[in-house]
């Protein structure tokens, strides 16, 4: 097999994805509203074609991204509903993909900034800073500036002075460049109060690795990947 048709295997969905963007769908549609507890997992591995196992696993994706709340012999509940918008931006079959790339993130970007802040020199301080203003600028402006924070990432992954880094994110540019463009489309609806917040959690990076603390900046770097994910799941009406 070559390696474009094992790429192309791995980015397939699932059917554990397929469910997960099926349900979500319907919670976002309101035809399970927020509090409702959802069918059991029989039925909903009738209505859906698939094994309970199945069930099983994209429920235990909602779980994680906080939108369904499992209680003890009782079952499954809504816990929230994402934000409508959602449903504009992007087609409901990719945000499987979008959640599972952010978990990636997470933990590359996390570690990444920790290097960066044990290996920074004067030169990766300057670009960083000025990788910052530029994103900063293109909130003032009220543009999504995706490009500007692509290149805020990547100068911290170079900082770590490590390839492998760089040239992972590099590799996944398309994905989440998907996946910053749909955080910034959500966060321009709430400006200026997600826009502060988004700009804050930068500023904590790029001051962890400025002052060398990598405990501080990978764990900062790991927030920030983390409440983006969760972002995209807050309805501007809830914050």
């Amino acid at each position: 097999m070559s390696k474009e048709n094992t790429l192309a295997e791995a980015r397939r969905p699932s059917l554990a994805d397929q469910v997960y963007d099926q349900l979500l769908t319907k919670i976002l549609e309101e035809e399970y509203p927020v509090h409702s507890r959802l069918p059991t997992e029989e039925m909903l591995a009738e209505t859906f074609g698939v094994s309970r196992p199945v069930v099983r696993g994209a429920l235990s994706r909602l779980r994680d991204d906080g939108i369904v709340q499992s209680r003890r012999g009782s079952g499954s509940y809504v816990l929230r509903r994402p934000d409508r918008e959602l449903i504009g931006f992007i087609p409901l079959d990719s945000v499987s993909d979008i959640q599972r790339c952010y978990e990636f993130r997470i933990e590359v970007e996390g570690a990444a900034a920790a290097w960066a802040a044990r290996r920074r020199d004067d030169d990766d301080l300057a670009a960083l800073d000025a990788a910052y203003l530029e994103m900063e600028q293109t909130y003032h402006n009220n543009a999504p500036g995706v490009e500007a924070d692509l290149r805020l990432h990547l100068a911290i992954a170079c900082a770590a002075k490590n390839p492998f880094f760089s040239m992972v994110l590099e590799s996944l540019g398309e994905q989440i460049a998907h996946g910053v463009k749909l955080s910034r489309s959500l966060t321009q609806l709430d400006a200026p109060v997600r826009q502060e917040v988004v700009l804050a959690e930068h500023r904590a990076i790029l001051d962890a690795i400025r002052l060398q603390q990598p405990e501080v900046a990978q764990a900062t770097m790991r927030h920030h990947i983390g409440a983006a994910k969760d972002r995209m799941f807050i309805s501007t009406q809830e914050e």
